[in-house]
C-alpha cells in the first residue's frame, strides 16, 4: 500500500505521520528517498524530519566519508522514542508486554486468569500496566492495544463457548481499557493482531500476499494483502474456525456442527485422550483440506502457521500437512516456498501486533487524518493529548 503525502489544508499532521511511517518501514533511508516515495518535496520532508528529530521519534546518522564530500544522513526510528503496551486476553489468562518503537519487548508479564470476568480482567490489567511502564519511567507511552478472541458483535458467536471470552457480551471494551490504563486504547481480534505482528516483525516481511493461520485456543486467520491485514466489513474476516468441515460432526457453541476449530485448536487438543503426535495424525486430513480451502479462496504465496501453540506442535502440523496436500491453485510448479510454513514471531506475535496497533493508532496516517479533521473543527482529538501536533 503506497503512502502518499497531501497538500491539503490541515495536512501537516498527516504528512508528519506519513514520513514517520516511511522511515519505520524503509529505514535507514534518506530525505530524498522519502520525498520520492511519498510524493512530497525534499524541503517539506526536511522540515518534518527536523520536527521528528526534536520530538525524539527518529535518529539521524551519517556514515564516515569514503571519498570527497559528506555522505547523506540516513534516518531511522529511535527505539527509545516511544513505547506501547500490548495486551492479550485469552480464556486461560492475560499476557502483557511493553514494546519499543523497534518492536523489541522491554518487559513482559503473565497472570493466570481462567475464564476471567470483565471486572476481574480489567482489574488485573489496571495493576499490570503500571508494573510494565515503570520500567521506562519518564518514557513516552503512546497507547495500549488489546487483542482477544473474536468475532466481535456477532450475536450467535461473539463471546460464546470455550474458545472465546464467554460472558463478555455488551462490554464497552475500548472504554474499559482506556479507563483501566489511562492510555489511548485500541482493540483487535487476536488473529488479526498476530498477523500484524508477523507482518511487521516476522516472516511477513518476506511476503506481500500470505494467509496467517492463527492456532490458539480456537482457530482463526487473516489474509495479508500487500502488507495490509484484511479485516472485512465488520472486522471479523478470517473466522475460518467456524467453517463446517465434518457433516453432522461435533456440536459447536456457534450453533453449527462439525466446525473446523472443534478438531484443530488448542481446545480440541486439550479434549483429546492421547498424545499430541497421535492427535496430529488424526486431524491431519481435516487440516490439509482447510489449507486447500484457504489457498483456493485467497491464492496466497504461502500459509504461515502461528499462534499460541508451541513451535514444535506447529512444525508437526506443517509437516503432516505437507505430506499429502490436496490440489489447489497454490500447487504451482514454480513455487519457491512451501505451501505451509511455521511463523517466526513465536507466541509473542499477538503482543507485538497489539502494541503496534496502538503505535499505528496514535502515529499512523489514518490517525493523522482524523487529527487534522478535528483540528479543522477547532477541537483536539482525544488520543492526541500529550503528543506534539
Amino acid at each position: 500500500m503506497a503512502l502518499r503525502g497531501t497538500n491539503q489544508e490541515f495536512g501537516r499532521p498527516y504528512n508528519r505521520r506519513i514520513v514517520l511511517e516511511s522511515i519505520r518501514l524503509h529505514g535507514p533511508t534518506t530525505r530524498g528517498d522519502i520525498a520520492e516515495r511519498v510524493g512530497l518535496t525534499v524541503q517539506t520532508v526536511s522540515t518534518i524530519v527536523r520536527e521528528l528529530e526534536d520530538q525524539g521519534f527518529i535518529l539521524s546518522l551519517r556514515d564516515e566519508p569514503k571519498g570527497r564530500g559528506l555522505p547523506p544522513a540516513t534516518l531511522r526510528i529511535n527505539p527509545e522514542g516511544g513505547y506501547a503496551v500490548g495486551i492479550h486476553v485469552t480464556p486461560l489468562g492475560i499476557n502483557t508486554a511493553l514494546i519499543n518503537l523497534s518492536g523489541e519487548v522491554v518487559e513482559s508479564a503473565y497472570r493466570e486468569a481462567p475464564n476471567a470476568t470483565p471486572d476481574e480482567a480489567f482489574a488485573l490489567i489496571a495493576a499490570m500496566t503500571p508494573e510494565l511502564t515503570r520500567r521506562k519511567a519518564g518514557g513516552r507511552i503512546l497507547g495500549v492495544g488489546m487483542a482477544l478472541p473474536g468475532p466481535f458483535d456477532v450475536e450467535s458467536m461473539s463471546f460464546v463457548g470455550p474458545t472465546t471470552m464467554a460472558g463478555w457480551k455488551d462490554v464497552a471494551l475500548k472504554e474499559r481499557l482506556a479507563e483501566a490504563t489511562g492510555l489511548p486504547a485500541f482493540l483487535e481480534t487476536d488473529m488479526a493482531a498476530a498477523a500484524l505482528g508477523e507482518q511487521l516483525y516476522g516472516l511477513g516481511t518476506e511476503f506481500a500476499e500470505y494467509y496467517y493461520l492463527y492456532f490458539g485456543v480456537g482457530l482463526g486467520g487473516a489474509m495479508v494483502h500487500e502488507g495490509v491485514v484484511m479485516r472485512g466489513a465488520w472486522g471479523n474476516a478470517g473466522e475460518i474456525g467456524h467453517i463446517p468441515v465434518v457433516p453432522g460432526g461435533e456440536s459447536c457453541p456457534c450453533g453449527n456442527r462439525g466446525c473446523l476449530e472443534r478438531y484443530v485448536s488448542l481446545e480440541a487438543l486439550g479434549r483429546w485422550e492421547g498424545g499430541s503426535a497421535e492427535w496430529v495424525e488424526a486431524v491431519a486430513p481435516i487440516f490439509r483440506n482447510a489449507v486447500a480451502t484457504i489457498e483456493n479462496l485467497f491464492d496466497p504465496q504461502t500459509v504461515i502457521l502461528g499462534g499460541l501453540a508451541p513451535t514444535g506442535l506447529l512444525e508437526q502440523l506443517a509437516d503432516a500437512a505437507a505430506q499429502d496436500l490436496p490440489n489447489s491453485v497454490s500447487a504451482r510448479r514454480d513455487r519457491k516456498t512451501p505451501r505451509v510454513i511455521v511463523a517466526r514471531g513465536g507466541t509473542q506475535t499477538v503482543l507485538l501486533g497489539a502494541a503496534a496497533l496502538a503505535v499505528s493508532g496514535v502515529l499512523s496516517p489514518r490517525f493523522g487524518q482524523m487529527f487534522a479533521a478535528e483540528r479543522a473543527n477547532g477541537r483536539e482529538a482525544p488520543a492526541a493529548k500529550g503528543i506534539a501536533a
